[in-house]
């Protein structure tokens, strides 16, 4: 895979820095520039056209939200190649997650990420994916059953999860969830953790790793997040 081309739009100084020196050492990252603030950002990015650019929302002289919708903005105006945002913060409140979303971001990540899991967003935001922290899930979970909720009820239950991936229906025909799989699917969409459906099923925790690895299989999905999105998504959980 070639380079991923970054710009990190950062205000506190040694918060960037340690970036910086993070980003650097990774391979497959080349990190184009810096910049203090979303003014000096937003030019940044008109002169680098990066593939990412990773953005505060708390800069001084516009919030990262602006900044975000900014960027899209230029895109849309310039016809430029796809420009990904993703927003690195310390802010898990729901009304600047989904603020940020609206505003056009691609990913949403909490400063307290480990540098892999920063790497692994930024790989994955590069691909078209977008990588939502586990901090904020719930959040957008519960946006996305709410969405669900609100369609009218004699729309096919099927018909967004074909429109989204065609593969994971036929995916589903061949080899569909169990009664079990579904139970547990049920609740990683809850929210609850391995050790909490090991206690709530009365299954090992082996069983339980064994029954979540399935399901992520054969929803053609990378982890719990996804998962619980396509669920939902889709219908298979309302």
């Amino acid at each position: 895979m070639s380079e991923i081309r970054v710009i990190l739009i950062e205000d506190h100084d040694l918060t960037r820095l340690g970036l910086r020196a993070a980003l650097k050492r990774q391979e497959g990252i080349d990190l184009i520039g810096e910049a203090a603030n979303g003014i000096q950002g937003l030019e940044l990015v008109k002169t680098t056209r990066p593939d990412i650019a990773i953005v505060d929302i708390g800069l001084p002289d516009m919030d990262g939200i602006e900044l975000t919708r900014k960027i899209k903005q230029f895109q849309t105006v310039r016809g430029e190649s796809d420009i990904k945002v993703l927003i690195l913060t310390m802010h898990d409140r729901e009304d600047l997650v989904l603020a940020a979303f609206a505003a056009g971001a691609d990913s949403y990540c909490m400063k307290a990420i480990s540098t892999d899991c920063l790497v692994k967003a930024l790989q994955e935001t590069y691909e078209g994916h977008s990588w939502i922290d586990p901090a904020i899930a719930t959040i957008v979970l519960r946006q996305v059953r709410l969405h669900t909720q609100s369609k009218p009820v004699e729309k096919p239950k099927m018909v967004e999860i074909e429109a989204l991936q065609p593969e994971l229906e036929q995916a589903l025909q061949e080899s569909p969830l169990t009664e079990r799989e579904m139970e547990i699917l049920e609740l990683i969409v809850q929210g609850s953790s391995n050790v909490a459906i090991a206690e709530k099923l009365f299954i090992s925790m082996g069983t339980v790793k064994t029954h979540v690895r399935n399901i992520l299989n054969k929803l053609c999905v990378d982890d719990r997040t996804q998962a619980a999105v396509v669920a939902l998504r889709s219908g298979l959980v309302s």
